[in-house]
Order: structure tokens, then C-alpha cells, then sequence
């Protein structure tokens, strides 16, 4: 029992990291949901010559123009499919976050599920258009999979097997099951 007693509160400052990227990522994407959902039934045009003047920036560069042409182009359905698409995801990242601060189990494989996933995207993207920026952010993914691959049951095994292994008070001399 004392060996489960030293896993609980060994403390993990790579887990610690992950957990505090995927509640980061989790509130800025339900931030940005927020945002497009405030958005949706605005002038878009309107709201983007606001932004360009509110900047002081000359909005008859091509880039500036080609952008204004392309929201135009934006409808309010697609922009609440956008929020909620922002929102779905950015609820994803919190539950990992938070069931990542309980240690559970099943948030491992949903992050290791989640971060995998994207890693074949973003190589393909790193490949198709070089950025530092790109390379980075694969390279993270890439740390976060092989961590919680290789570490989770030194990570996530105690919540499964402590309190059901534990020896019950006044029952000294007994082992527990499996042991």
C-alpha cells in the first residue's frame, strides 16, 4: 500500500505542462467560439474595414482587398458552423485538461488519441509549407504522444487499482487480490 501511496503524489512537470497547453487551448478556443458566435449576424465587411481603420492600416493592399473579397463571401451560417465546430473542440481540450488533472485513465487515451491524430496533419503541412512555427508545434505533439504512451501507467495506473488493492483496516496479514 505505501508504494501506491508514493505514485499518488509523485509530482509530473511534463504532465503538469500538457495539462496546463490543453486547458489553455481549451479556453482560448471557447473564447474564440464565443467570438464567432458574437459575430454571426454582424456586418462582417463592416466589422473588418473597422478593424483595418481602428489599426491604422492601408486597406487597399491587394492582401487587405483579396481578405475583404473572401469575407465578404462568409455567411452567418458559417460562421455559427465555425463556433461551433470552435466550441465542440475547445470543450474537447478542457475535459482532456480536467480529466488529465484527476489522472484518469481514459483522459491518456483520449490525448494520446487527439495529439496522434493531428500529428500526420501537421507533418504533411510542415513538408507542404516549411515554418519553424509548424515544426514546433509537431514537434510538441510528437513529445506529448511518446510521454503519455510510455508513461501511463506510472501516471494513470494508481486510480485503477489503489483503493480497490487496499488493504481494509483490521484485516492485517491479508494480500491483496492479484498480488
Amino acid at each position: 500500500m505505501g508504494h501506491d501511496t508514493e505514485v499518488i503524489k509523485r509530482r509530473s512537470p511534463t504532465l503538469d505542462a500538457i495539462i496546463t497547453m490543453k486547458m489553455g487551448k481549451g479556453i482560448l478556443f471557447l473564447v474564440l467560439a464565443l467570438g464567432f458566435y458574437a459575430l454571426s449576424d454582424n456586418n462582417l465587411e463592416w466589422e473588418y474595414s473597422y478593424l483595418l481603420h481602428a489599426m491604422h492600416v492601408d486597406g487597399s493592399r491587394k492582401f487587405f482587398v483579396d481578405l475583404a473579397a473572401n469575407i465578404a463571401n462568409i455567411s452567418e451560417k458559417n460562421v455559427l458552423l465555425v463556433a461551433g465546430v470552435t466550441l465542440i473542440y475547445g470543450s474537447l481540450s478542457l475535459v482532456e485538461g480536467i480529466g488529465l488533472i484527476l489522472r484518469l485513465t481514459w483522459a491518456a487515451w483520449l490525448a494520446i488519441a487527439e495529439s496522434g491524430f493531428l500529428i500526420p496533419v501537421e507533418l504533411w503541412e510542415v513538408f507542404r509549407r516549411f515554418s519553424v512555427t509548424l515544426l514546433a508545434i509537431l514537434i510538441i505533439n510528437v513529445i506529448i504522444v511518446a510521454y503519455l504512451v510510455v508513461n501511463r501507467n506510472r501516471l494513470f495506473r494508481h486510480h485503477l487499482h489503489s483503493k480497490k488493492d487496499a488493504v481494509p483496516s483490521g484485516a492485517a496479514g491479508t494480500t491483496p487480490a492479484g498480488s
